[in-house]
């Protein structure tokens, strides 16, 4: 079970805003967007506090500085020119191994358990929007189509999600999905919108609202227009066209993509790799293809909906550990082994898997990947890395966890990952052993109908892999990653020091902010989009009932500027509505950039 020679076997699966909207208060005069385009940010030069007692911990803040504007950045592909560099270089991320991995890695990782009086005002609240919407709908005729002649067949919709969607998400759905105009670089364009009717549809207004990008995974900074990423993807577009509008089996494999598949295997370490034209779909069209009814799947409770999404649909016996808990991951693949499948009369599986995240995008967790290593070694498992968030934005070589532990890549059986965020374009590869990749090539759902990788798109891949490989034979990949984890560092110690509650490991650059209530997701999107930050708030049924939370997304496109600024309008926003539910002690000495 050690090897791929099951894979040969064919277990395929048995299926072959500027304005806010009407009801939220009036929208401040700055919010109204001049001619030009270009983000003026009058708080970026002097931050301006709104209260007039001075606060206690105020000594402790950090002095932001006074000289920024958007306009003055000299930017080398969406990354601020080497200046910023200028303090000494801290060590890029790695795990220095002077503790027990398990001591480490609580040690390094943040968490707090929600206060009792903030989870009962949580379920509270949710409760009550759940009882004024169905009151609303026994009231009033919702504003939506319904089924008509289906007697018989199964609803298209859910009844609770078509009712969640209507009369809570609702309320607050011009936090989400708001259209931009820009490249999602250290700043973008937001596209300004308002509901004439509480949520049910929005209008532009015509205007738009430039914003500090806090949203984005633009982890190393290569989504710009500009630049020698966007320069050589133009030319690619303009001499090969914009698609191959076939699969890899037929008209879609060219020599540009062969490339870019023997460059993936390079950057890594592996053997061999095969590419996609989707991201996260790789997880869904692929693993029904690695996976079959007799095989028993061993999944970190936080894993993306793609994964979920990929292991239902290809039959296997779904068993899930608590997240990144090394002993209860270690009961479950002990008992399935002993137990085997019970729905096989207890035969042997004939595939044991486990299946983690690098970095889990909704905690910021990083997962311990030493331990699940020793792990899948111990009880002869296969081990299915999903590096989608960490790929580039962990390690010294931003190859991910793998190069974050130095951990051998050959230990894992199969890495996946997407090139949607650090390498700011789209797709996503499988790498591993040959004989993995020889598989999916004849068995992938993906490869096998699905189109092949655009031309521009595979070009800004290359480019930005070179860059980060330094094959470009400049430093600007190291400086990337070595800004991204001091931006990560600076913002979450600087967080702590704020006295609100993150989660998530200090060098995961996916920052989770906890405020718990529904109603707080709203108002602290809006209110930050009045002082032209945008970020990405995430609630119930993405995270827990009770774990509402506001995700921002470093890059080593921002400044410190920058983050100060952030940071102080977090700070005073954290004031206003409550959301300082930390209990830890702060540090009172500033932090060090």
């Amino acid at each position: 079970m050690g090897n791929f020679d099951a894979f040969e076997q064919g277990f395929a699966s048995p299926n072959g805003n500027g304005r806010l909207p009407n009801g939220h208060g009036s929208p401040k005069e700055s919010l109204s967007v001049e001619p030009q385009r270009k983000f003026s940010a009058p708080a970026y030069t002097e931050i301006r506090t709104r209260r007039c007692n001075a606060k206690a911990a105020a000594e402790s803040k950090q002095a932001s500085s006074s000289n920024y504007h958007p306009e003055k950045k000299a930017h080398l592909n969406g990354h601020a020119s080497a200046t910023r560099q200028q303090k000494s270089e801290s060590k890029p991320n790695q795990a220095e191994g002077k503790l027990s991995p398990e001591k480490e890695h609580y040690q390094k990782t943040s968490f707090e358990e929600v206060p009792m009086h903030t989870a009962c005002l949580t379920y509270l609240g949710f409760y009550l929007l759940m009882i004024l919407g169905y009151i609303n709908q026994l009231l009033f005729v919702p504003k939506v189509a319904t089924e008509k002649g289906r007697e018989g067949y199964v609803a298209l919709y859910d009844a609770f999600e078509s009712f969640y969607s209507r009369y809570v998400y609702r309320r607050i759905k011009d936090c989400w999905n708001r259209p931009i105009s820009s490249v999602p670089g250290d700043e973008l364009t937001l596209k300004d919108r308002v509901t004439d009717d509480y949520g049910w549809s929005f209008k532009f207004t015509g205007t738009e609202t430039r914003c500090l990008n806090l949203g984005s995974y633009n982890y190393l900074g290569f989504a710009a227009a500009t630049g020698r990423c966007a320069d050589e993807s133009e030319d690619r577009a303009r001499g090969s066209g914009l698609a191959y509008c076939s699969s890899r089996c037929e008209l879609g494999n060219n020599v540009q993509v062969d490339e870019l598949e023997k460059l993936t295997a390079r950057y890594f370490g592996v053997e061999d790799a095969i590419v996609f034209g989707m991201g996260f779909a790789t997880n869904a069209l692929n693993l029904p293809s690695l996976l079959g009814p007799n095989c028993m799947v061993v999944s970190d409770e936080k894993n993306h909906a793609s994964i979920i999404l990929g292991l239902r649909l290809s039959g296997a016996t779904i068993k899930v550990f608590k997240h990144n808990n090394m002993r209860d991951l270690e009961r479950v693949l002990r008992d399935g082994i002993c137990h085997g499948n019970v729905k096989n009369g207890g035969k042997p599986w004939s595939k044991v898997m486990i299946i983690v995240e690098g970095i889990f995008s909704m905690e910021g967790s990083i997962v311990r990947l030493p331990e699940v290593v020793a792990l899948k070694k111990k009880y002869k498992a296969y081990l299915y890395l999903d590096e989608a968030h960490s790929v580039g934005a962990m390690g010294s070589h931003g190859r991910g966890v793998t190069d974050y532990y130095k951990v051998d890549p050959k230990d894992v059986d199969i890495l996946m990952g997407t090139f949607t965020k650090s390498f700011g374009s789209a797709g996503g590869y499988l790498a591993g052993s040959k004989k993995l990749i020889d598989f999916l090539r004849t068995n992938s759902h993906a490869h096998c109908y699905a189109g092949s990788i655009s031309p521009p798109i595979a070009q800004q891949i290359l480019t930005s892999m070179k860059t980060i490989m330094g094959e470009d034979g400049t430093e600007t990949g190291r400086n990337k990653i070595m800004q991204l984890a001091r931006n990560t560092r600076y913002f979450r110690r600087r967080l702590a020091q704020l006295g609100v509650i993150t989660y998530g490991h200090e060098d995961s650059p996916v920052v989770p902010m906890l405020v718990y209530l529904f109603s707080k997701i709203g108002a602290v999107v809006r209110t930050l989009t009045t002082r032209h930050i945008a970020v990405v708030g995430a609630g119930f049924p993405a995270t827990p009932i009770m774990e509402g939370r506001i995700r921002f997304c470093l890059s080593a496109a921002h400044t410190k500027e920058q983050l100060d600024y952030a940071l102080e309008v977090i700070d005073e926003t954290a004031d206003d509505l409550g959301l300082k539910y930390s209990r830890k002690p702060r540090d009172p000495n500033p932090i060090e950039y």
